[in-house]
């Protein structure tokens, strides 16, 4: 803030001070403003109008001078506590705004542009458009997290016996056994057909004793 401007806030707060109580048995103080105006990128030529608005309707104007203003917005017999003040330079709507406050007293630079209006109030929606072409397509994504792991399946039932196998071939010859044990002395087998010729001589002697005893 300049030290102009700084002195011109100083001033009007210091009038609306000296001002006697009396003065206000029926009014309510004033909000004082000042600061720099600038239309179009530029300080606003001395003499261009700067306006206050309040709900749609002027409430307070003065004129630049050396690219500054200072306004007093007096509520009057209307209720502005509360309510949003917009500016105009030169008609052309100001960007910045503020609260009206009893007694309050602001610095605030004011930047307007020609051609920038009021918001206008919102149109109709308008009908929907046709349906566009379908679009080309995208990219493959990538792959997603391994899932959770599936529960255990149940056990299945037994499957039925296989047949028979065929028999298997014959095996290969085992190898030879051992030897037997050695037989008995040579000699014993003589004795033995000794003993049957002598047996066989007897029978013939016994044989022929008996055919004589008869012919006797």
């Amino acid at each position: 803030m300049t030290k102009t401007r700084f002195l011109t806030l100083v001033m009007a707060l210091a009038l609306l001070l000296a001002i006697p109580t009396a003065a206000f048995a029926q009014r309510v103080p004033p909000h004082v403003f000042v600061g720099t105006a600038t239309l179009d990128g530029a300080s606003a030529a001395d003499g261009a109008a700067v306006t206050a608005w309040i709900d749609g309707e002027q409430v307070a104007a003065t004129n630049a001078s050396g690219g500054e203003y200072n306004l007093l917005i007096d509520q009057g017999d209307s209720t502005y506590a509360g309510k949003t003040v917009s500016f105009k330079v030169s008609g052309a709507s100001a960007a910045e705004t503020s609260t009206w406050t009893q007694g309050g007293g602001d610095v605030l630079n004011l930047v307007a542009a020609t051609g920038t209006g009021g918001s206008g109030s919102a149109g109709e929606t308008g009908a929907s458009g046709a349906k566009g072409a379908k679009g080309a397509k995208g990219d493959t994504g990538a792959a997603g997290a391994d899932g959770a792991a599936g529960s255990a399946g149940g056990k299945g039932d037994t499957g039925a016996a296989g047949a028979a196998g065929a028999a298997g071939a014959a095996g290969p010859q085992g190898p030879a056994g051992p030897a037997g044990a050695a037989g008995a002395d040579g000699s014993g087998g003589s004795l033995g057909i000794i003993a049957l010729i002598i047996a066989a001589v007897a029978l013939l002697a016994a044989g022929g004793s008996y055919m004589m005893g008869r012919r006797a």
